[in-house]
């Protein structure tokens, strides 16, 4: 079997651990500690993010979409796909050297999605640029630590709060969507999702092509 190689290793701001990119032939994964929190052969759920929402949103003209974590640009590009020339993506990624690593190593994986024109980057933490905007976005799809359940850093959190779920209703437009990743269920978080005043459905997606573990996707509806 080919052994992992470390590449690059990258703090997480406020002190909150560390992320290690590693690489074993064609392949890329980047870690929290020992944990990985994601990998290039398993990509299908963070696509599922993007492909849902934009199923949703077909048929608006001068989409906005806010994204919530880089990741290895999975969601960036499904959303990319399927979204008209006339749509705006914000990619807001918090570790700077997730971004460095998607136009150096992982240049080939990248594709090119970063200086794609309807993309802008915001390098900080998404729950900033949730908080400054109100009826901005059609839709928030959030991919950000693991979920509800986070691991790589505490702040992460707040997203998750009845608080923050609010500002995320505010930020978006009437019938806009906001769509979670997640790597596990959580009963309690789509009654929270309700007690800030969402419509919800929960989607299960495999990792990886209809096949390895089900992942969870939160598709909750802002009224109109």
């Amino acid at each position: 079997m080919i052994p992992w190689v470390h590449l690059a290793t990258a703090a997480v701001p406020g002190g909150e651990g560390e992320l290690r990119l590693m690489q074993r032939g064609t392949e890329f994964a980047i870690f929290a500690g020992p944990t990985p929190l994601m990998n290039s052969r398993m990509s299908s759920s963070e696509i599922a993010l993007a492909d849902l929402a934009c199923e949703r949103l077909r048929g608006r003209r001068n989409v906005r979409i806010l994204i919530g974590g880089y990741g290895m640009g999975f969601t960036l590009r499904a959303a990319l796909a399927s979204l008209g020339k006339d749509a705006q993506i914000l990619v807001a990624e918090l570790v700077p050297s997730v971004l460095a690593w998607a136009r150096g190593p992982m240049a080939d994986l990248t594709a090119g999605c970063l200086d794609d024109p309807r993309v802008r980057i915001y390098e900080g933490d998404v729950g900033a640029a949730i908080a400054g905007a109100k009826d901005a976005y059609d839709a928030i799809l959030l991919d950000v630590d693991n979920g509800p359940d986070g691991l790589s850093r505490s702040a992460n959190d707040r997203l998750y709060t009845r608080r923050g779920l609010e500002a995320t209703r505010k930020a978006l437009r009437p019938k806009g969507l906001l769509t979670i990743w997640s790597a596990a269920p959580s009963d309690v978080f789509t009654e929270q999702l309700r007690r800030a005043g969402f419509a919800v459905e929960v989607v299960k997606a495999r990792a990886n092509k209809g096949r390895g573990v089900r992942h969870v996707i939160w598709a909750a509806t802002r009224p109109g």
